[in-house]
């Protein structure tokens, strides 16, 4: 007997896929489309991102030619709340948040997920390339459109409740199929930066709700090299548009050490000072079997995993690295791995060096 299941459809081609393959499985399938701007006409268009009003459209012909149920949501004011006012909160605070995790955790598989258990549904299918099988979440086949990482977050109950049918296809394979099933969203390009940005300008962004103040660029003796117009227009392991005043005494690039909201203060100094080898990190959330046997860690969405150990201690966890990382931020996910199978997640607190042993 097939599932009653919420197909999440973005507007996008695996969105749509997704839902084609769950509703030929034999599942009773509704589509659903989240409005998450109240004005949707200042969210991007085109090929840049995602929440746009041509998005809804794409998504409600997808669902035509697929022969299923639509409907639109309007998840504006959560979204709002539980990710753009959490977004600019940790860049005020000085970490680096990753909006696309926090929807993830905060809409598609809380708000969403919620209303449909009350409306009787049995699962929230989604797009997302990863793979899940008896509750256990591991990597995609396509390493690079991988998104375990942005499902780390989730717990187990989420996770019973999820559905990614699209988790052993390669991007490639998906757009082939969506053609063959008539999908309009067959070539349609994938959405990029941050949706709710309209014009990608980040620093623009934050500081037009943050305001602007002129703080110091200083290196790692504390002398002043620069100035800025507010410390949340920086990040951990940012080179590029520091405009310091004169260059390091060997020549070589400076990069963001640190950020002290309090003081305004931006640190700059060698790539080798980024350098981390402990990430300490918040309670975690452990979602996968308990393995201890080829334990990986991924600090950023698309980042680069590292060998490691990891120890619960009081308020978190201490992940000690095999190697040295760099570009390590506050605010980002902490995401486990036993080989390629997701065991939990924990937020970045801070990280330091010399304490792996």
């Amino acid at each position: 007997m097939g599932l009653r299941v919420l197909a999440a459809m973005s507007g996008g081609v695996d969105s749509a896929v997704a839902a084609a393959r769950i509703a030929e499985a034999g599942h009773d399938v509704t589509g659903v489309h989240l409005a998450l701007s109240a004005n949707p006409q200042s969210h991007r268009t085109g090929a840049r991102g995602c929440c746009t009003i041509e998005d809804s459209r794409d998504a409600r012909r997808a669902a035509d030619v697929i022969g299923i149920p639509f409907y639109i949501w309007d998840m504006a004011e959560r979204f709002q709340r539980d990710v753009i006012e959490d977004f600019v909160a940790e860049y005020a605070a000085g970490r680096t948040p990753n909006p696309c995790l926090r929807c993830n955790e905060k809409i598609k598989f809380a708000a969403v997920l919620d209303r449909a258990l009350a409306l009787g549904f049995d699962a929230v299918a989604t797009g997302h390339h990863a793979r899940l099988a008896d509750g256990v979440l591991s990597r995609s086949p396509d390493q690079g459109k991988d998104q375990s990482y942005v499902l780390g977050v989730l717990t187990r109950e989420q996770l019973a409740h999820a559905i990614f049918p699209l988790g052993d296809s390669t991007k490639a394979e998906v757009r082939a199929e969506a053609a063959r099933r008539g999908l309009t969203v067959a070539d349609k390009p994938d959405s990029h930066d941050i949706c709710f940005i309209a014009d990608g300008d980040t620093r623009g962004f934050l500081a037009d709700r943050l305001g602007s103040a002129e703080g110091p660029i200083v290196d790692e003796e504390g002398a002043v090299v620069g100035s800025h117009q507010g410390a949340h227009g920086f990040t951990v392991g940012q080179r590029k548009g520091l405009r310091i005043d004169r260059p390091a005494p060997d020549g070589r690039p400076r990069y963001v050490l640190s950020i002290e909201p309090v003081s305004n203060t931006v640190k700059v100094g060698p790539r080798s000072a980024l350098e981390v080898t402990t990430i300490h990190c918040g309670p975690p959330v452990w979602n996968g079997p308990d393995r201890r046997d080829d334990l990986t860690v991924q600090l950023r969405a698309h980042g680069e995993v590292y060998g490691c150990r990891f120890a619960e201690v009081a308020g978190g966890l201490r992940i000690d690295l095999d190697r040295p990382a760099t570009g390590v931020a506050a605010g980002q996910a902490a995401v486990l791995y036993s080989g390629d199978t997701v065991i939990g997640s924990a937020t970045i607190r801070s990280a330091s060096r010399g304490e792996a042993g």
